[in-house]
């Protein structure tokens, strides 16, 4: 299963993100967590230290190896380079998952940078459109890293929205790009609830058939996000996401094997 987590800056997506990796790590599946976020925080929010994450920095600063790959130099590159040992050789193990560390894209009217966009973008290729293990990849605020081809290889977009309307407008926003591109299913999540009435605007803003479902605030989550040592929040995290993966296993869209079947 190939799932994408995109959503306005702050509302909660690398939190969600994390938490469904490590529900399907624990149910036995080989996961790839794709870090494609500029602000690449889904690491700490997994729990890897920072030591690991320093040894291991985000494919968008590896200069070397994008133009030892892309060929880079003289005005000329390779539009898909080779990139499948990319994923195991640069990525860092946790368990049965791997993080993959991209950063963001570089912004795509630069003509500096398109060797490193068509760097990530093969990788982004390389995972949805040629692993057969569960893909979580958490985005920014934003779809662009997909193409039309490579929007097919995605089961389903998670789109993580707060109970206010900039918010939600954004949400709606990625949602339209989302089904122009092609993703065959796209959700909405909703995180940070703290009254009926909250749920009832988020309830009130989308369809029963759009609404994945919520995510209330979780005070013990919020407090063990600030301790310096993060693998502390690991259980509390893994029981206010348990609801919503539940929900993305009923989705289907790719969950196959054993694994799938115990769930």
């Amino acid at each position: 299963m190939k799932i994408a987590v995109t959503g306005k800056g702050g509302v909660g997506k690398t939190t969600l993100a994390a938490g469904l990796v490590k529900l399907f790590a624990r149910h036995g599946f080989h996961v790839y967590a794709v870090d494609a976020d500029p602000d690449i925080s889904l690491g700490t929010t997994l729990g890897v230290t920072a030591e690991e994450l320093a040894a291991q920095p985000p494919l968008i600063e590896m200069k070397e190896l994008i133009k030892e790959r892309t060929g880079a130099g003289g005005g000329f590159y390779v539009l898909n380079p080779q990139v499948d040992d990319i994923l195991d050789k640069y990525s860092i193990e946790i368990g049965n998952a791997r993080l993959l560390r991209m950063g963001g894209f570089k912004n795509a009217g630069s003509s500096c940078y398109c060797p490193e966009n068509a760097f990530l973008n093969a990788v982004v290729n390389s995972l949805l459109l040629g692993k057969s293990d569960v893909v979580v990849l958490d985005f920014g605020a934003g779809i662009e890293h997909l193409t039309r081809g490579t929007a097919k290889g995605v089961d389903l977009m998670l789109i993580v929205t707060e109970p206010t309307k900039v918010s939600v407008d954004t949400a709606r926003v990625i949602q339209k790009l989302s089904h122009e591109t092609g993703v065959p299913k796209v959700k909405v999540v909703g995180n940070k609830v703290r009254t009926d009435k909250e749920k009832n605007f988020l309830r009130n803003s989308f369809g029963q058939d759009e609404l994945l479902g919520l995510l209330e605030y979780d005070e013990e989550l919020w407090e063990k996000s600030m301790l310096d040592d993060p693998r502390g929040m690991e259980e509390v995290l893994v029981y206010s996401v348990s609801k919503i993966f539940d929900e993305v296993i009923k989705e289907g869209g790719g969950v196959e094997g054993t694994e799938a079947e115990n769930l």
